[in-house]
């Protein structure tokens, strides 16, 4: 399920270049003796803080640096202790420890106390200022502020004890000599201590964005959320009050804190696992597992404060009962992206899509075989690192010192969506399983092309529809999706993101899964302190989101429905009329092709975008004027200058989309400009890409989309190579097949005038509109087309010049006259004589005049006499 990458190795990274050190010291070829090297703490930029046991009965500390692979010695104790806690200022001056008393009795620490505190300085090692002596566990974390270090003369240490509060210590700085980094007046330093939180029973640290979150409980838990800044001030910015049990944590529990190696937690007493995962697009999740009142049921909440409301889940564990030794087993909860992965080893593994969360079959769940991270570690012994501007996180398994790079597999996903044709891949899916890893794929990783094509060429060998969703339909739903999310979390709820919310009746396999109970809790009420109103950053977008959700959770329908469209789009087709509105769409879609055109100005391998198709164009024109349309009246913040260029990218994307689905097919098949040929018959490559194109049809036309200019008739084309004559015309009457006066020209000019092709061609004609049929005639080199140009002509001449005062034409007004039935002579001399009288009589009619009418009505006598034939 997941790909993981090594990023690091206690062994390979530090170890080894540990015991060549020792070597030197001890001046001996090869050091053999246990080092017992301990991961402490990973700070902001990545580095590693590590101890281990020196050869002279020392402890030391050290740094990794990843981005230079470079070890460096930090600090020596001349004795042993017992490290539990350790963090290094940015600057690398200061250096933080927690020690813990030594229980093996040989030497305790003076003055006597649980845990020691010290604050060292180490640039050059001088002075070391004790912080805290008490009987309870301390927690040590430095700020890490955005500034030049080399001008910084102050550092800030944040105090964390079990006793239940947090001190920040501001620690001013002075240099000596130019490069000596001492503490000034350290005598005063527990005099700068600002209490930040008091009574807490959780508290969790981000380094990465600086967060402070904690929980305190009165009558109720409630959880903080403290926001420090560049300036090393803070602020409390968020309030949320959380459900849980009332005896939740009986002992103070710490979370991304560094690791305590002589501190070992009891598994009673850990009755509620918790943390939070923040995304900088502005969400947030709180989620926590709860104690379990059934050996074979587990319950965790996904609290989503960017869509207020919390998931509650109760998983079934079946058979496969829980060991009386992990009777308080909790998942692990592993953020990637968007997607919280709930995850209890041996028994199942929840993907919970955090952006999609109203139907279940947009997140995974898996069992038995397939609950499988792709590493052999055991969950309980993984400690999730994470940063929130990442899509991938990483995995430390403490036991080895080794930290992985962890990303959701997209070879894994694709397994998933052609398990039911390949042996040895995942067991059998539903096809929700199917569903949320088509979303997966295309929203979360569709910025790989290469992935993209993968997914397509799927399309191509599965074109027949799942019985509860359409794979093509999804397909294009979530890519379009895809270029807007980036853009603003609110537009979740307004944009489409599945064509299954557009079904009338949802088909049961995609609204719940087996084994898993959900309930929603609407409206959880988080509440946004301080300056987060004022703020440009995370909390605004939180906020924002959180307070869109929630106005549009009180209205009906806010997400955009592209059937909504079908009454406007069949208006238009019927009207005999061009619309009032014409004008303005026509501008709408010129704006769009010309995005298609700077999107794909070089790629000539599918012939679209290279005709007039005035209904497509009305169609793309009336499409993006109803996006528009309700996005204004749902996102009217955005403005309207960013919703118009979001809409027509979306429309564009849209259409670029469909050419990129036909050309990855045209490629996948072998296709060359020969296709295009109408009087050669097609082959399996040929029935293929007509296939595909017809399930692109029926996909567009549900959904109420609009296609390219020039599909219509690229479908045409393949239409009438792949199917028999008479089949092809029930297409047409059927609705499937649209005809556009570019096929049907070149249709009449490229077929030769067999039988079967004239009736065909005849056929054709009868279902051309009139306009369309009298143009095409003059395209179609045949007896009949000049017998009908001919009375055509000779009809519009005479009724032309039949009311003209300077004309006198004794047998007009006389019952029955009908002008194509007079004497051949007689006509062409009536011609003749009315146009001698004009002074352009064929202006709109080229190369027909009265020669040419009498020439076809001769033809047409010899055709019925049987001399001449067709």
């Amino acid at each position: 399920m997941l790909k993981l990458k090594k990023k690091f190795d206690l062994q390979r990274d530090v170890v080894s270049d540990i015991l060549r050190k020792e070597a030197s010291v001890c001046r001996v070829k090869e050091y053999s003796e246990d080092v017992d090297t301990r991961i402490l703490n990973t700070e902001r930029d990545g580095s590693v803080l590590y101890s281990w046991k020196g050869a002279t009965g020392t402890t030391r500390i050290g740094k990794y640096d990843p981005n230079t692979k470079q070890n460096k010695l930090l600090y020596t104790f001349d004795k042993q202790v017992c490290v539990s806690s350790c963090s290094l200022n940015k600057e690398e001056t200061l250096l933080a420890v927690s020690l813990a008393q030594n229980t093996s009795g040989q030497e305790h620490l003076k003055p006597i106390s649980k845990c020691l505190t010290l604050l060292i300085e180490i640039h050059p090692i001088n002075n070391t200022k004790v912080l805290k002596a008490v009987d309870c566990r301390v927690k040590v974390q430095f700020l890490h502020q955005e500034t030049d270090w080399k001008s910084v003369l102050e550092s800030h240490l944040l105090l964390f004890t079990e006793d239940g509060y947090v001190d920040l210590y501001h620690v001013l700085l002075s240099k000596q000599e130019g490069y000596r980094v001492v503490i000034s007046n350290p005598e005063r330093l527990s005099r700068t201590a600002e209490r930040i939180v008091e009574d807490f029973c959780w508290v969790q640290w981000d380094g990465h964005t600086q967060r402070l979150y904690c929980l305190t409980r009165k009558d109720k838990f409630l959880m903080r959320c403290v926001q420090f800044y560049s300036n090393h001030s803070c602020d409390t910015v968020l309030e949320l009050v959380l459900e849980l049990p009332a005896n939740a944590f009986r002992t103070v529990r710490f979370v991304s804190l560094g690791f305590d190696h002589y501190h070992v937690e009891k598994p009673e007493q850990e009755l509620v696992r918790m943390q939070v995962f923040t995304n900088q697009i502005g969400s947030m999740c709180v989620c926590y597992s709860q104690p379990l009142k059934d050996k074979q049921e587990l319950a965790y909440t996904v609290v989503l404060v960017h869509k207020d409301c919390s998931k509650r889940f109760r998983v079934s564990l079946g058979n496969n009962k829980l060991s009386q030794s992990s009777h308080q087993l909790h998942p692990l909860f592993i953020p990637i992206g968007y997607y919280i992965l709930v995850y209890l080893q041996g028994y199942f593994l929840h993907c919970i899509n955090t952006r999609q969360q109203e139907m279940l079959c947009h997140s995974f769940f898996l069992t038995g075989q397939d609950v499988n991270l792709g590493m052999q570690f055991q969950s309980d012994a993984l400690t999730v690192m994470y940063k929130d501007d990442e899509s991938s996180t990483c995995l430390l398994e403490l036991a080895s010192g080794s930290i992985h790079t962890a990303e959701l597999s997209p070879a894994y996903l694709l397994q998933i969506l052609r398990s039911d044709a390949r042996p040895g891949c995942p067991s059998s899916r539903t096809e929700s399983h199917r569903l949320a890893a088509l979303h997966c794929l295309l929203v979360f990783m569709g910025d790989d092309p290469k992935l993209e094509l993968k997914i397509i060429e799927w399309l191509c060998d599965n074109m027949n529809t799942f019985e509860s969703f359409d794979q093509i339909q999804e397909f294009i739903l979530a890519s379009l999706f895809r270029i807007s999310y980036k853009k603003s979390l609110s537009l979740d709820k307004v944009l489409p993101y599945s064509s299954v919310l557009e079904k009338k009746e949802v088909s049961a396999c995609l609204l719940e899964l087996p084994g898993v109970f959900c309930t929603t809790e609407l409206r959880i009420e988080p509440d946004f302190k301080g300056k987060a109103g004022r703020l440009q950053g995370f909390w605004s977008e939180l906020q924002w989101n959180t307070e869109r959700t929630k106005c549009l959770n009180a209205v009906s329908n806010p997400r955009y429905r592209t059937s909504h469209i079908q009454a406007d789009w069949d208006k238009l087709r019927s009207e005999s009329k061009p619309s009032s509105h014409v004008n303005h769409w026509e501008e709408n879609t010129k704006k769009v092709l010309s995005m298609v055109d700077t999107w794909c100005h070089d790629k000539k391998l599918v012939p679209l975008f290279q005709e007039d198709d005035h209904q497509q164009s009305a169609f793309i024109g009336l499409t993006v004027d109803k996006l528009r349309e309700h996005l204004n009246r749902y996102l009217p913040q955005l403005g309207k200058k960013k919703i118009d260029s979001l809409v027509v990218n979306y429309v564009a994307k849209l259409l670029e989309l469909i050419r990129h689905m036909l050309e990855s097919a045209w490629l996948k098949n072998k296709l060359g400009p020969h296709v295009l040929c109408l009087a050669t018959k097609s082959g399996p490559a040929e029935w293929g890409v007509f296939h595909f194109m017809l399930r692109i049809l029926e996909s567009t036309r549900s959904l109420c989309l609009p296609l390219p200019p020039g599909y219509h008739t690229l479908f045409a084309v393949f239409a009438v190579r792949c199917l028999p004559h008479q089949t092809f015309l029930q297409y047409i009457d059927h609705g499937f097949l649209q005809l556009t006066e570019t096929f049907v020209s070149r249709l009449m000019t490229d077929l030769d005038n067999s039988e079967a092709n004239e009736r065909l061609k005849f056929s054709l004609l009868k279902r051309l509109p009139e306009p369309m049929e009298q143009r095409i005639y003059h395209m179609w080199d045949h007896p009949v087309s000049s017998a009908s140009i001919s009375r055509d002509y000779v009809k519009t001449l005479l009724e032309k010049h039949s009311k003209n005062k300077g004309f006198v034409f004794t047998g007009r007004d006389k019952p029955g006259f009908q002008p194509e039935f007079l004497p051949l002579t007689y006509l062409a001399k009536l011609l003749s004589d009315i146009e001698s009288q004009a002074l352009n009589p064929f202006e709109e009619k080229e190369n027909v005049d009265a020669r040419f009418v009498e020439e076809s009505a001769l033809m047409q006598t010899l055709i019925q006499l049987g001399f001449e034939e067709k």
